[in-house]
This record gives C-alpha cells, sequence and structure tokens, in this order.
C-alpha cells in the first residue's frame, strides 16, 4: 500500500484512521489474545510508511502556537478513535486485547456491522441521531454537530463515543429519527451536508459538520419521501 505523505493534521488522522488501525488490527498475534500497548503497534506501522524525518516534522495546532510532532499526532488519533468505536477491549493504561466471541453479542456484531458500512446492516430500520456539546450550541446559527446511525439505544450510542473523548462536559442529544433503511438514510443526510460545504473534515472525530437541526430535520424529511 502507498502512502503519500503530507505534512498536515488531515494526513495524520486520515493516515491513522484508514492505514495504521486495520493494519494493527490485521496483526497475526492479536488473533491469541494477548495483551498490547496500542501506541507500540501503532509506531510499528508508522516506521513501515514514514521516514524518522517525516516523523519528527513539528506541525502547528489551529489558534495556538503550540507543536506536535507527525508521529505524535499520527498515535493520538489512533488512541481517540480505538476508545470512541471500541475497536478493542481497553485494560487500563493504554493496554489492550483483541474483542473475543464473549465479548460480542448478536447486537454488538450488527451495530459494528453497520457502522463498518456493511450493506446488509444498512438496510435495517434504526436511528440517525444528533448531538453536540454546550460549549458549541448556538442559537439563532449553524454550529458543530454530530451526525450518527445505530440500531440499538441512541443515548447508549453517544455515552458510548463520547466516554473516550478528552471532554469535561456531556454530550447534547439534539435529536433522534427512527428511519427505515438507516445507514443509506445517514449517508444521503452527510452528502448533501458535504456538498453545501458544511462538513468539519479537520477534528479529532469523524461526521461532525456545522449546520442546525432545522437543516437536519428538512433533509431527513425529503429523503423519507422521495
Amino acid at each position: 500500500m502507498e502512502v503519500v505523505f503530507e505534512p498536515t493534521r488531515s494526513f495524520c488522522y486520515k493516515f491513522g484512521r484508514y492505514t495504521v488501525i486495520p493494519e494493527i488490527e490485521a496483526m497475526a498475534e492479536l488473533a491469541t489474545g494477548v495483551d498490547f500497548r496500542l501506541k507500540d503497534l501503532a509506531q510499528l506501522v508508522i516506521n513501515k510508511y514514514l521516514t524518522p524525518e517525516q516523523q519528527q516534522i513539528r506541525l502547528k495546532k489551529a489558534h495556538s502556537e503550540k507543536t506536535d510532532a507527525v508521529h505524535s499526532i499520527v498515535k493520538f488519533f489512533v488512541s481517540f478513535i480505538t476508545m470512541e468505536q471500541e475497536l478493542f477491549v481497553s485494560q487500563g493504561k493504554g493496554i489492550f486485547r483483541a474483542k473475543t466471541e464473549e465479548d460480542i453479542d448478536d447486537d454488538d456484531v450488527e451495530e459494528a456491522a453497520l457502522i463498518d458500512g456493511d450493506e446488509e446492516a444498512a438496510e435495517f430500520e434504526g436511528w440517525v441521531y444528533a448531538f453536540t456539546f454546550p460549549i458549541l450550541q448556538r442559537q439563532d446559527a449553524p454550529f458543530p454537530i454530530k451526525i450518527g446511525k445505530t440500531l440499538k439505544d441512541v443515548e447508549d450510542r453517544v455515552a458510548q463515543q463520547c466516554k473516550g473523548s478528552a471532554s469535561f462536559d456531556n454530550p447534547v442529544i439534539l435529536g433522534k429519527w427512527q428511519v427505515n433503511r438507516v445507514g443509506h438514510t445517514e449517508l444521503a443526510v452527510h452528502n448533501v451536508l458535504k456538498a453545501r460545504g458544511k462538513w468539519r473534515e479537520n477534528v479529532p472525530g469523524v461526521e461532525w459538520f456545522d449546520t442546525t437541526i432545522g437543516e437536519i430535520e428538512s433533509i431527513l424529511n425529503f429523503v423519507r419521501v422521495t
């Protein structure tokens, strides 16, 4: 697999999400159920694709003079995404193990299939939901809103996503809509908002948009009647 290096935080996020994490998941030794330090395995994958010089390039944070090395930013995103999506079982202090059959029930399998974009799971009835954090809310203007999907309880799904994030506030669920073909419906909402330039791409998370509940509902209403 070829990786075209770019000294940007957007590259670090995409590289961590679409290259580092899949390669860690594919490592044969994880299937034995051994404990592993996530950042150590992430560093092995980083070393495979990036030179020492590329890894040490320091990138400035937005709205700050603080800089971080590329390898540190990639490992931060890998840890964040892993915790947000519960890809492995946390043993504490940065140690994880692969999930076993005992860790997974049927509902979890269906939910994981849905999140991974499985076509059959996308056809299930489920919920499209929207949440944000109190500090981000605005009354009369668009503000950052996370738009996701789930087959299970919305409150549980949002709590699951937020428990691994570095936030000092509780999420606010702004809306939830029960829909048919939940995967396709959520994707339609995302694509309309992306076409309108509302996607917040360079953030430590996915599916965030600068929008309003009114705009989300209008898209959903259009999708559900067409």
